[in-house]
């Protein structure tokens, strides 16, 4: 009987070890402009993810809460479209250390390398660095379609994503420069494919990258402008993924 019962806590507490543990999220998210419907549609999924892989996300709408003592409750952070750019000056100081440091994960989308001078800012340099030395230089501003093909598939973020998979509707940005040299690119869009067909082109064109000179897991991933998004299955894929990789779950 003795056996019985030690062998049931034994394998009670196998269970337990196995289980994912929770962890906390922090998004920085737009919710005005254009972006609007991609946060609105991404929260509602991110919150039923959450509760399905084990993760609770707080929501805020810009960086005057953040701080050291702030980002210390998360293991993630999700730039959920937020622009590099009008952060305060303690926010941008914690940011960094957390990075740098590793004290917690980070998700970019989309909007999180419009880098360079905007609305009477200046480039944020250090983020610059960050996503791979780039500058933003143009944009699809009619959208177009493209073929996403992925370069790593042996990564965990790419863990069930398929080899190419279409973006319906993306703006494209382009850079000065690719950042390829900078960072280990995980996926890159193929221009040729681009319907309609035009001239804002950069040749080389990564669209989902790691920085590994940095203590922090991370993970840019370029599309995150339309809500259409949601309802590709790569895209979700990726996004799940890379959300449990960064938290190191």
């Amino acid at each position: 009987m003795k056996k019985l019962l030690f062998l049931i806590l034994l394998l009670a507490s196998f269970n337990l070890m196995a289980q994912p543990k929770h962890f906390k999220v922090l998004a920085l998210y737009e919710n005005g402009g254009h972006h609007i419907e991609f946060s609105k549609r991404a929260k509602v999924w991110l919150d039923k993810l959450g509760a399905e892989k084990g993760f609770t996300i707080d929501y805020i709408q810009n960086t005057d809460k953040i701080d050291d003592a702030f980002l210390s409750q998360y293991q993630l952070f999700l730039q959920l479209d937020y622009a590099p750019y009008a952060w305060t000056d303690k926010a941008t100081a914690a940011f960094e250390k957390y990075i740098d440091e590793g004290k917690g994960g980070w998700v970019g989308f989309h909007h999180a390398t419009l880098l360079g001078e905007f609305d009477g800012y200046h480039e944020w340099q250090w983020f610059s660095d960050f996503m791979g030395g780039i500058s933003w230089k143009a944009y699809i501003a009619t959208f177009a379609k493209g073929k996403v093909n992925v370069e790593v598939k042996q990564h965990p973020v790419m863990k069930g994503v398929p080899a190419s998979f279409l973006v319906e509707q993306e703006e494209w940005y382009t850079y000065d420069k690719s950042p390829r040299a900078n960072v280990h690119v995980l996926a890159s869009v193929d221009e040729s494919t681009y319907e309609p067909q035009g001239d804002v082109k950069m040749g080389d064109h990564p669209v989902v990258w790691t920085n590994e000179h940095v203590k922090a897991r991370n993970v840019y991933i370029f599309m995150g402008h339309s809500p259409n998004l949601l309802d590709n299955p790569a895209w979700v894929r990726l996004v799940t993924n890379s959300i449990l990789w960064a938290a190191g779950r």
